[in-house]
Protein backbone atom coordinates (compact mmCIF):
# COMPACT_ATOMS: atom_id res chain seq x y z
CA UNK A 1 0.00 0.00 0.00
CA UNK A 2 1.21 3.34 -1.16
CA UNK A 3 1.86 5.68 2.12
CA UNK A 4 2.20 9.29 0.36
CA UNK A 5 3.83 12.60 1.38
CA UNK A 6 1.37 14.47 -0.87
CA UNK A 7 -2.17 14.65 0.35
CA UNK A 8 -5.68 13.28 -1.90
CA UNK A 9 -8.24 15.49 -0.97
CA UNK A 10 -11.57 13.51 -2.42
CA UNK A 11 -14.16 15.74 -2.26
CA UNK A 12 -17.97 15.30 -1.82
CA UNK A 13 -19.78 18.26 -2.25
CA UNK A 14 -23.39 16.76 -2.12
CA UNK A 15 -23.99 12.94 -1.43
CA UNK A 16 -28.19 11.42 -1.61
CA UNK A 17 -29.08 12.68 2.28
CA UNK A 18 -28.49 16.96 2.63
CA UNK A 19 -31.61 18.87 1.60
CA UNK A 20 -31.97 22.91 1.60
CA UNK A 21 -34.31 22.69 4.42
CA UNK A 22 -30.95 20.72 6.22
CA UNK A 23 -28.33 23.14 4.90
CA UNK A 24 -28.97 25.99 2.06
CA UNK A 25 -25.22 25.14 1.62
CA UNK A 26 -25.95 22.30 0.00
CA UNK A 27 -25.39 22.38 -4.08
CA UNK A 28 -28.28 20.36 -5.35
CA UNK A 29 -29.00 21.76 -8.80
CA UNK A 30 -26.06 20.61 -11.54
CA UNK A 31 -25.47 24.70 -11.65
CA UNK A 32 -24.82 24.56 -7.79
CA UNK A 33 -22.84 21.59 -7.73
CA UNK A 34 -20.02 22.83 -10.87
CA UNK A 35 -19.71 26.47 -8.99
CA UNK A 36 -19.11 24.27 -5.70
CA UNK A 37 -16.52 22.11 -7.61
CA UNK A 38 -14.82 25.31 -9.37
CA UNK A 39 -15.07 27.12 -5.73
CA UNK A 40 -12.80 23.70 -4.58
CA UNK A 41 -10.48 23.53 -7.72
CA UNK A 42 -9.15 27.29 -6.90
CA UNK A 43 -8.41 25.64 -2.85
CA UNK A 44 -7.02 22.55 -4.35
CA UNK A 45 -8.66 19.15 -4.48
CA UNK A 46 -7.39 15.93 -6.11
CA UNK A 47 -10.66 14.20 -7.33
CA UNK A 48 -14.57 14.72 -6.77
CA UNK A 49 -17.09 12.38 -5.77
CA UNK A 50 -20.35 13.21 -7.74
CA UNK A 51 -23.90 12.85 -6.54
CA UNK A 52 -26.02 14.15 -8.86
CA UNK A 53 -29.94 15.58 -8.57
CA UNK A 54 -33.03 15.95 -10.21
CA UNK A 55 -33.47 19.17 -11.24
CA UNK A 56 -37.01 19.43 -10.09
CA UNK A 57 -37.74 17.43 -6.52
CA UNK A 58 -34.08 17.62 -5.46
CA UNK A 59 -33.83 13.52 -5.09
CA UNK A 60 -31.30 11.35 -6.34
CA UNK A 61 -30.97 10.48 -9.72
CA UNK A 62 -28.83 8.17 -12.20
CA UNK A 63 -29.77 9.86 -15.08
CA UNK A 64 -27.30 10.37 -17.67
CA UNK A 65 -27.70 13.19 -19.29
CA UNK A 66 -27.43 15.15 -15.46
CA UNK A 67 -24.39 13.61 -14.23
CA UNK A 68 -23.40 14.32 -18.41
CA UNK A 69 -24.07 18.13 -17.93
CA UNK A 70 -22.39 18.26 -14.61
CA UNK A 71 -19.05 16.37 -15.47
CA UNK A 72 -19.24 18.96 -18.76
CA UNK A 73 -19.38 21.88 -16.73
CA UNK A 74 -16.60 20.69 -14.61
CA UNK A 75 -14.21 20.19 -17.36
CA UNK A 76 -15.16 23.42 -19.15
CA UNK A 77 -12.50 24.58 -16.19
CA UNK A 78 -10.64 21.37 -15.21
CA UNK A 79 -9.75 18.85 -17.76
CA UNK A 80 -7.63 16.78 -15.55
CA UNK A 81 -9.70 16.57 -12.00
CA UNK A 82 -9.82 12.89 -11.54
CA UNK A 83 -14.45 12.10 -11.53
CA UNK A 84 -15.97 8.97 -9.91
CA UNK A 85 -19.75 9.38 -10.72
CA UNK A 86 -21.92 7.25 -7.84
CA UNK A 87 -23.75 3.82 -8.22
CA UNK A 88 -24.96 4.04 -5.01
CA UNK A 89 -27.40 1.40 -3.88
CA UNK A 90 -28.90 3.53 -1.04
CA UNK A 91 -31.88 4.96 -3.79
CA UNK A 92 -32.31 1.93 -6.71
CA UNK A 93 -32.06 -1.77 -6.36
CA UNK A 94 -31.74 -1.86 -10.52
CA UNK A 95 -28.82 -2.58 -12.34
CA UNK A 96 -29.63 -0.50 -15.19
CA UNK A 97 -30.12 2.32 -13.28
CA UNK A 98 -27.07 2.53 -11.20
CA UNK A 99 -25.02 1.69 -14.09
CA UNK A 100 -25.92 4.24 -16.29
CA UNK A 101 -23.39 6.68 -15.46
CA UNK A 102 -21.12 4.56 -16.60
CA UNK A 103 -22.17 4.65 -20.41
CA UNK A 104 -21.04 8.45 -20.72
CA UNK A 105 -18.04 8.56 -23.25
CA UNK A 106 -15.31 11.09 -24.89
CA UNK A 107 -15.28 14.11 -22.92
CA UNK A 108 -17.96 13.44 -19.99
CA UNK A 109 -16.42 10.18 -19.36
CA UNK A 110 -16.27 9.65 -15.32
CA UNK A 111 -12.65 8.28 -14.52
CA UNK A 112 -13.98 6.39 -11.56
CA UNK A 113 -17.73 4.87 -10.68
CA UNK A 114 -18.32 4.04 -6.80
CA UNK A 115 -18.50 0.78 -5.51
CA UNK A 116 -19.60 -0.20 -1.91
CA UNK A 117 -17.87 -3.47 -1.23
CA UNK A 118 -21.40 -5.23 0.41
CA UNK A 119 -24.77 -4.19 1.85
CA UNK A 120 -25.32 -2.03 4.70
CA UNK A 121 -27.64 -0.15 7.12
CA UNK A 122 -27.27 3.56 8.17
CA UNK A 123 -29.94 5.21 10.70
CA UNK A 124 -32.73 5.33 8.70
CA UNK A 125 -32.18 3.00 5.88
CA UNK A 126 -29.81 0.58 3.99
CA UNK A 127 -27.76 0.42 0.86
CA UNK A 128 -28.32 -3.08 -1.02
CA UNK A 129 -25.28 -4.42 -2.45
CA UNK A 130 -25.55 -8.00 -3.21
CA UNK A 131 -22.95 -10.27 -4.56
CA UNK A 132 -24.30 -10.27 -7.82
CA UNK A 133 -24.57 -6.37 -8.55
CA UNK A 134 -21.20 -5.87 -6.96
CA UNK A 135 -19.83 -8.19 -9.55
CA UNK A 136 -21.96 -6.66 -12.16
CA UNK A 137 -21.24 -3.19 -11.47
CA UNK A 138 -17.19 -4.21 -11.29
CA UNK A 139 -17.51 -5.97 -14.38
CA UNK A 140 -19.14 -3.40 -16.46
CA UNK A 141 -16.22 -0.75 -15.23
CA UNK A 142 -13.46 -3.17 -16.35
CA UNK A 143 -15.24 -3.41 -19.54
CA UNK A 144 -16.00 0.65 -20.03
CA UNK A 145 -12.41 1.37 -19.22
CA UNK A 146 -13.83 2.79 -15.65
CA UNK A 147 -11.93 2.66 -12.05
CA UNK A 148 -13.83 1.22 -9.52
CA UNK A 149 -13.56 3.44 -6.21
CA UNK A 150 -13.69 1.50 -3.71
CA UNK A 151 -16.55 2.04 -0.55
CA UNK A 152 -15.53 -0.07 2.83
CA UNK A 153 -17.28 0.63 5.85
CA UNK A 154 -15.55 -2.56 7.79
CA UNK A 155 -13.03 -5.08 7.57
CA UNK A 156 -15.42 -7.61 5.89
CA UNK A 157 -15.53 -5.19 2.87
CA UNK A 158 -11.76 -4.97 1.88
CA UNK A 159 -11.50 -8.83 2.19
CA UNK A 160 -14.45 -8.83 -0.55
CA UNK A 161 -12.57 -6.70 -2.51
CA UNK A 162 -9.33 -9.14 -2.42
CA UNK A 163 -11.87 -11.77 -3.50
CA UNK A 164 -12.97 -9.70 -6.22
CA UNK A 165 -9.38 -9.19 -7.28
CA UNK A 166 -8.54 -12.95 -7.20
CA UNK A 167 -11.69 -13.49 -9.22
CA UNK A 168 -10.21 -11.10 -11.83
CA UNK A 169 -13.00 -8.47 -11.28
CA UNK A 170 -10.72 -5.70 -9.83
CA UNK A 171 -7.00 -5.16 -10.86
CA UNK A 172 -4.21 -3.39 -9.00
CA UNK A 173 -3.78 -0.29 -8.46
CA UNK A 174 -6.58 0.30 -6.16
CA UNK A 175 -7.90 2.92 -4.67
CA UNK A 176 -10.66 2.94 -1.00
CA UNK A 177 -12.70 5.37 0.46
CA UNK A 178 -12.41 4.15 4.16
CA UNK A 179 -16.15 5.51 5.98
CA UNK A 180 -16.05 5.05 9.63
CA UNK A 181 -18.56 6.14 12.33
CA UNK A 182 -21.88 4.70 10.67
CA UNK A 183 -24.20 3.26 13.64
CA UNK A 184 -23.92 -0.22 11.78
CA UNK A 185 -20.00 -0.68 10.53
CA UNK A 186 -16.95 0.24 11.34
CA UNK A 187 -16.60 2.94 14.56
CA UNK A 188 -14.07 6.57 14.50
CA UNK A 189 -10.97 5.13 16.47
CA UNK A 190 -7.67 4.18 15.89
CA UNK A 191 -7.86 0.70 16.49
CA UNK A 192 -10.76 -0.27 13.53
CA UNK A 193 -8.43 2.47 11.24
CA UNK A 194 -5.60 0.44 11.94
CA UNK A 195 -7.19 -2.77 11.24
CA UNK A 196 -8.64 -1.68 7.68
CA UNK A 197 -5.72 -0.16 7.08
CA UNK A 198 -3.53 -2.88 7.69
CA UNK A 199 -6.03 -5.04 5.68
CA UNK A 200 -5.52 -3.35 2.56
CA UNK A 201 -4.65 -5.14 -0.64
CA UNK A 202 -1.46 -4.08 -2.28
CA UNK A 203 -0.85 -1.19 -4.27
CA UNK A 204 -3.72 0.75 -2.68
CA UNK A 205 -4.19 4.28 -2.12
CA UNK A 206 -6.70 5.32 0.68
CA UNK A 207 -8.53 8.10 2.25
CA UNK A 208 -10.14 8.17 5.48
CA UNK A 209 -13.85 9.18 5.88
CA UNK A 210 -15.87 10.39 8.84
CA UNK A 211 -19.69 10.20 9.20
CA UNK A 212 -21.14 13.32 10.70
CA UNK A 213 -19.50 14.52 13.72
CA UNK A 214 -16.51 12.06 13.46
CA UNK A 215 -15.25 13.76 9.47
CA UNK A 216 -12.94 16.20 11.40
CA UNK A 217 -11.41 13.50 13.58
CA UNK A 218 -10.83 11.04 10.76
CA UNK A 219 -9.65 13.54 8.11
CA UNK A 220 -6.98 14.62 10.61
CA UNK A 221 -5.81 10.90 11.07
CA UNK A 222 -5.61 10.30 7.95
CA UNK A 223 -3.54 13.27 7.47
CA UNK A 224 -1.04 12.27 10.51
CA UNK A 225 -1.04 9.10 9.06
CA UNK A 226 -0.21 9.00 5.30
CA UNK A 227 -3.59 8.87 4.42
CA UNK A 228 -5.79 10.42 1.93
CA UNK A 229 -8.79 12.88 2.99
CA UNK A 230 -12.35 12.25 1.83
CA UNK A 231 -14.29 15.23 2.61
CA UNK A 232 -17.53 17.43 2.11
CA UNK A 233 -20.75 18.43 2.89
CA UNK A 234 -22.24 14.31 2.07
CA UNK A 235 -20.68 13.24 4.75
CA UNK A 236 -21.28 16.17 7.43
CA UNK A 237 -23.32 19.47 7.16
CA UNK A 238 -21.71 21.11 10.34
CA UNK A 239 -18.63 23.12 10.93
CA UNK A 240 -17.98 22.30 14.97
CA UNK A 241 -19.11 19.35 16.54
CA UNK A 242 -21.41 21.23 19.08
CA UNK A 243 -23.36 21.97 15.98
CA UNK A 244 -23.69 25.69 16.24
CA UNK A 245 -22.80 26.59 12.80
CA UNK A 246 -23.55 25.00 9.43
CA UNK A 247 -20.40 24.48 7.06
CA UNK A 248 -19.73 25.11 3.03
CA UNK A 249 -17.98 23.00 1.45
CA UNK A 250 -15.85 25.48 0.51
CA UNK A 251 -14.74 25.85 5.01
CA UNK A 252 -14.24 21.95 5.17
CA UNK A 253 -11.67 22.31 2.15
CA UNK A 254 -9.66 25.25 3.68
CA UNK A 255 -9.59 23.42 6.82
CA UNK A 256 -8.04 20.59 5.34
CA UNK A 257 -5.00 23.04 3.78
CA UNK A 258 -4.80 24.46 7.06
CA UNK A 259 -4.16 21.04 9.24
CA UNK A 260 -2.57 19.49 6.45
CA UNK A 261 -0.12 22.23 5.61
CA UNK A 262 0.73 21.84 9.49
CA UNK A 263 2.02 18.65 9.28
CA UNK A 264 4.03 19.81 5.99
CA UNK A 265 1.77 17.97 3.70
CA UNK A 266 0.43 19.39 0.38
CA UNK A 267 -2.55 18.75 -2.01
CA UNK A 268 -1.71 15.98 -4.52
CA UNK A 269 -2.15 17.50 -7.70
CA UNK A 270 -4.91 15.00 -10.34
CA UNK A 271 -1.72 14.58 -12.48
CA UNK A 272 0.17 12.50 -9.88
CA UNK A 273 -3.16 10.39 -8.76
CA UNK A 274 -3.36 9.47 -12.70
CA UNK A 275 0.12 8.30 -12.91
CA UNK A 276 -0.49 6.58 -9.09
CA UNK A 277 -3.64 5.00 -10.73
CA UNK A 278 -3.03 3.92 -14.16
CA UNK A 279 -5.56 6.37 -15.57
CA UNK A 280 -5.23 8.54 -18.45
CA UNK A 281 -4.04 11.99 -18.44
CA UNK A 282 -7.04 13.94 -19.00
CA UNK A 283 -7.18 16.53 -21.15
CA UNK A 284 -9.81 14.82 -23.39
CA UNK A 285 -8.38 11.17 -22.16
CA UNK A 286 -10.53 9.80 -19.31
CA UNK A 287 -10.40 6.46 -17.21
CA UNK A 288 -8.36 3.68 -17.64
CA UNK A 289 -5.04 2.99 -18.98
CA UNK A 290 -5.65 -0.20 -20.87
Amino acid sequence: MHKITDIIINFTPTGMIPTKEMTPHVPVTADEIIENVHQAVEIGITMVHLHARDEVTGKPTYNVDTYGRIIEGIRSFSQDLIIAVSLSGRATKEFEHRAEPLQLDGTNKPDMGSLTLSSLNFNKDASMNSPEMIKALAGEMKARGILPELEAFDAGMINYAKYLERKGLLNPPHYFNLLLGNIACAQADILHVGIMVNDLPENSLWSLAGIGDAQLMMNSMAIATGGGVRVGLEDNIWYDKARTRLATNSDLIRRIHTISESCERYVMTPGKMRKLLNLQEGFGKYGRIK
